[in-house]
């Protein structure tokens, strides 16, 4: 028998897999569904914080404008889990099609989620996204990989 923990993580990874399927067919309406109403978002782009399903649905609407072809790639996906509340980290990497035709590799970021388990489904409560700074430079570094 699989133990609860188990359980609750492979539902966590399938709402992921959900995220990689919309993402890939441009589907906003599923993609509302994996997160809360009231989610927070740190995203990579302004402002400092999205707050609210719909704030978050208009950045991958931006996406879907600037690319006519989406994958979304996460690796090394780490999930803990409690009761009705997750926490997870990752890289992630948009990469597709612009518009224009050109393939883009995009970049690898840092993925940090936050979950919580709402009428017995597991929903992003809160997403940060970001890239390593050089201090230096006051520039962020978008050339590493994992």
């Amino acid at each position: 028998m699989t133990s609860p923990d188990k359980t609750e993580e492979a539902q966590i990874r399938h709402q992921f897999d959900k995220i990689r399927e919309a993402l890939h067919t441009k589907d906003l309406e599923a993609l509302q569904c994996l997160y809360s109403p009231d989610v927070i978002s740190f995203d990579i782009e302004p402002p400092l914080q999205h707050v609210g399903v719909t704030a978050k649905l208009k950045n991958w609407s931006t996406v879907f404008t600037f690319f006519d072809t989406v994958t979304y790639e996460i690796r090394d996906l780490t999930i803990t889990t409690g009761l009705d509340i997750a926490f997870a980290h990752a890289f992630a990497r948009l990469t597709g099609t612009l518009a224009n035709g050109t393939p883009t590799p995009g970049m690898w970021v840092r993925a940090t989620y936050g979950l919580r388990k709402i009428d017995n489904i597991w929903l992003i409560s809160h997403d940060q996204v970001s890239v390593p700074l050089d201090i230096a430079t006051g520039k962020g570094v978008i050339d590493l990989e994992p």
